[in-house]
């Protein structure tokens, strides 16, 4: 049997599907799992633990057999927990079956395979009777089915059928309950990620302004939460209006609903400002009377002294619908809708009457300006990024001429409208992907219409009457392409430029004129965890699953690198940044591969994780603009990264400590080749 997998394809911009061996979906899902995370997660585990033997010791104390359901068990970890608390039996569910198979070796291995019974089905589909999957129903219910918005992976939909059909009333849960907590803020940075901010243009004839359309501006965008590592938020990005309060809890020992529901709360804005944002993150209480607590809250919240890193359960950034000034002392509402997978957020100014009840359920939004589906939250940073607009603001002065014939090839742009500003003759934008609609707003907003004129050609189409006989003197990119995962995938603006050939003068103009592929070794703060063997979790072996994790990150010949935002990942550098390829966009896609082959030598003590990788684009002679490394900020080698871009990161099969200093130097060797029938990049590090 084969499986067919999505992917895009750098050479064409487009997704495609590609038909795969029936066990690459499996290596995929478990190599970039996130339960090595969980497995190293100190804080959580010791906490399920302590909950579940207090679970069990209830349930004993009553003078009854202490039966344990866990629903997705993965590596049969909780339910090894109960085993040893004393539990008398626990069916531990695992839809995944690769994952279930693991959990019985696991189980068997830790000797627990007469006490716990590995059920691979969804629980859904779980019997109860003597024929049954299970004897008789559950007294515990243990369950880790939470993300970082806690009911994005079905949890409520879960609870409510196990206590319907396969646990037994009043039973015992762990997690006992949890809880939501909310804060209201003002931040310039977060806002970016959500509403399009006016751009300033200094042309020959005075001030331009683009602006947003209304139909943007007053859009309610969409219901998807933006989950970040919130804790590598300054505190100067953002400025608090309220204190933190609990917006609704759900305890998970009685029968839960999941349909959609409302809960609101009454706010007093602890400061004067414009409400934008809705900070959330959640706690759970692992037993009944809260001593058992494991919290998401961020640095400003809890004191940093309990800290525990993780990047299973993150913190949520919830856009309210419009900007809403708030005073100081003056009451208003908050009111949060759920249906069973995602939350959203209103704010109301309150009433006279003291009406405490949430009020009719707020639709979920819809996006009706394509731009929230065109662009994606970092996408939006990097429109409103002042900074890299300046830049090619200035190389678009540099190259542009009254009679320039312009052509712009990159997704949802502001490039065509900066050229237009900026004095070209003719402006034409090449559309690649729906977004003709949202740049339709846009340009009427801007009084744009008959100005640039909109194509909707894949490149190799394109003709001369697309073009209106004209040749194009000025090929302008970012590039910036929605289906682009890794840094060079945008590099299908050189196989765009490629297509469009025969339609160029001979003395064209290509910006960027060139890109490079730059490489740095590093070591993470925490990043690491993600892909770092555990050997033994709480006294179980867990041997198993690394070597499953292995096996599967080596599935393919080469192992690849994989996207990150490293802003939210602190790492330091150990060597300098090294430019590896380079890409020249004045010539065409050549047929032959580009490879590079050298030595990277390591400059500081530390533990070579793995590397990172990112691009530049060198928009003209002296421009250039990185979507990696800003700046490496101090002499201990800490990085800052564009905030804007996700960078590729390739962790190293083992982690290699250097000791600088001594009598030989540590250094690296790589070879990386990039695929140009692909568009794909093979790399190789060897010590």
């Amino acid at each position: 049997m084969k499986t067919f997998c999505g992917r895009a394809n750098p050479t064409t911009g487009a997704l495609e599907w590609l038909e795969e061996d029936e066990n690459y979906d499996y290596h995929q899902e478990i190599a970039r799992s996130r339960y090595a995370d969980m497995l190293h997660d100190k804080d959580r585990n010791v906490k399920y633990y302590q909950g579940i033997r207090a679970a069990v010791s209830r349930v004993k104390e009553r003078g009854e057999k202490a039966i344990v359901l866990d629903i997705g068990t993965g590596t049969g970890l909780l339910s090894m927990m109960a085993a040893s608390a004393g539990a008398d039996f626990c069916y531990a569910i695992e839809v995944f079956k690769p994952m279930a198979n693991a959990a019985v070796k696991i189980v068997e291995k830790n000797g627990f395979h007469d006490k716990i019974k590995v059920i691979n089905k969804h629980s859904t589909e779980v019997t109860v009777g003597p024929d049954g999957d299970m004897q008789c129903r559950a007294n515990i219910l243990v369950t880790e089915l939470f993300d970082t918005e806690l009911i994005g992976e079905g949890a409520l939909p879960t609870y409510e059928h196990a206590h319907k059909y396969l646990v037994q009333e009043g039973c015992e849960a762990v997690p006992h309950r949890a809880t939501v907590y909310v804060q209201l803020v003002e931040s310039k940075r977060m806002w970016s990620w959500n509403k399009l901010f006016p751009v300033h243009v200094e042309a020959e004839d005075g001030e331009k302004i683009i602006v947003s359309p209304s139909e943007m501006e007053n859009c309610p965008g969409v219901p998807s939460v933006c989950d970040i590592q919130l804790n590598q938020m300054p505190s100067s990005d953002f400025t608090v209006l309220s204190d933190v309060v609990t917006m609704f809890s759900v305890d998970f020992s009685k029968p839960v609903r999941s349909a959609s529901t409302c809960y609101r709360v009454q706010l007093e804005p602890v400061k004067s400002g414009k409400a934008q944002v809705v900070l959330s993150w959640w706690d759970i209480d692992m037993d009944p009377s809260g001593m058992i607590n494991c919290t998401m809250a961020p640095y400003w919240v809890k004191s940093t002294s309990a800290f525990q890193w993780r990047d299973h359960w993150m913190q949520c950034v919830y856009f309210l619908p419009n900007e809403e000034p708030v005073l100081q002392g003056e009451k208003v509402y908050l009111t949060a809708c759920r249906d069973e997978y995602s939350l959203w957020y209103k704010l109301q100014k309150a009433s006279g009457e003291e009406d405490n009840k949430a009020g009719a359920c707020v639709e979920s939004p819809v996006c009706r300006c394509q731009a929230h589906l065109l662009w994606n939250r970092p996408r939006f940073g990097q429109l409103n990024d002042q900074n890299r607009t300046r830049q090619y603001i200035k190389a678009l002065m540099k190259v542009l001429k009254t009679d320039s014939v312009c052509l712009s090839i990159s997704d949802g742009s502001l490039l065509p409208v900066l050229a237009h500003y900026l004095g070209a003759k003719q402006v034409q934008y090449l559309f690649l992907f729906f977004c003709s609609l949202c740049f339709s707003f846009f340009f009427r907003a801007n009084h744009l219409e008959d100005k640039i004129k909109i194509l909707e050609a894949r490149p190799e189409l394109l003709t001369s009457s697309h073009l209106e006989d004209k040749k194009i003197s000025v090929l302008v990119g970012e590039p910036f392409f929605t289906t682009s995962l890794l840094p060079w995938h945008n590099l299908y603006f050189w196989y765009a430029r490629t297509a469009v050939t025969s339609h160029l003068t001979s003395n064209v103009t290509v910006l960027p004129q060139s890109a490079s592929l730059h490489m740095m070794i590093v070591e993470f703060q925490d990043l690491w965890r993600i892909r770092s063997p555990c050997g033994t979790c709480e006294g179980f072996d867990v041997q198993t699953m690394d070597d499953m994790i292995k096996n599967s990150l080596n599935f393919r010949e080469s192992k690849e690198a994989e996207p990150h935002p490293l802003w939210e990942y602190p790492c330091k550098s150990l060597s300098d940044p090294q430019e590896v390829l380079t890409f020249d966009f004045r010539k065409t896609v050549p047929q032959h591969c580009l490879s590079s082959e050298g030595s990277v030598h390591l400059l500081r003590k530390g533990k070579s994780h793995g590397a990172v990788l990112w691009m530049e684009y060198h928009l003209v002679a002296d421009i250039s603009v990185s979507t990696g490394l800003m700046q490496i900020s101090n002499e201990k080698g800490n990085c800052e990264w564009n905030p804007h871009c996700k960078q590729a990161v390739y962790f190293f099969s083992s982690v290699i400590e250097s000791e600088p200093l001594s009598d030989l130097p540590t250094a690296f060797t790589y070879a990386i080749n990039f695929n140009t029938k692909t568009g794909e990049i093979a790399m190789d590090f060897k010590l």
